[in-house]
Formats: C-alpha cells, structure tokens, sequence
C-alpha cells in the first residue's frame, strides 16, 4: 500500500529541514544554542560599548565653548561615579520600575542642577548691579 499525500508532504518537510541544518547558509554560527548565544551577547555588548564611547566624546562638544571645557566631565569621573553610573543601568535594564526610577531621579537632577544655575546667575547679576 502507498504513502497518503500527507505523509509524503511531511517526509520532504522533514528532509528539507534536515538539509537546512546541514547547509552551510544556516543562521547561527554554532549548531549550540549556548555558543550562539554567548557569540551574540560579545558582539552586542562590544557594538553598544563602541557606540557608548562615541557619544561620551561627542555630547559635550554639542554645547561647549572650548575643548577645555569638553573634556572636563570625561576627564573628572571618579570610581565611584562609574560604579553608580554601572548600577543606575543595571536597575534601568532590569524592570520597567527600575527604568522609571532611574529616569525620574535623572529628571530631578536635571531641574536641581537649573535651579542651581539659575541662582548662580540671579546672584551674579544682583553682584554686578551693586557695584555698578
């Protein structure tokens, strides 16, 4: 007695994936998951620390007078900043909370460090209203 139709179709299904597997056009580098993905965590993590790099260089230079002023927030990173800043990631990438939470203390340090430059400036203008 003869295959049935839905007999054959599986079988060719089967053998085509099994060629596919075999083929060396497959997708991933290494036939265990674990491997690809290990080769996959290296290579984003290198993408995104290069990409990391270029926007530390650039983003002080947006708005800075001169290139001493530039390197100033690169050059003075403590320790410690990078510690926080390492932990103040991690706590973003983990939850949507962690991500709220980091984002709304960026948010208030943004207004404090405006109202600081604010009364910095009110103040320098009080000064060189009285000596005048």
């Amino acid at each position: 007695m003869g295959m049935r139709t839905s007999q054959k179709v599986s079988r060719k299904l089967d053998e085509d994936r099994l060629a596919r597997e075999a083929s060396p056009l497959h997708l991933t580098p290494r036939p265990n998951a674990a491997t690809s993905l290990l080769l996959a965590d290296i290579i984003l993590r290198g993408a995104s620390s290069q990409f990391r790099k270029k926007l530390e260089r650039r983003i002080p230079s947006v708005g800075s007078p001169n290139e001493e002023h530039q390197q100033g927030p690169l050059d003075g990173r403590t320790l410690l900043k990078s510690l926080a800043l390492y932990g103040a990631s991690k706590l973003a990438n983990r939850s949507p909370w962690g991500l709220g939470l980091v984002a709304g203390g960026l948010g208030l340090k943004t207004l404090y460090d405006r109202g600081k430059a604010r009364r910095r400036r009110l103040s320098a203008q009080t000064d060189a209203q009285e000596d005048a």
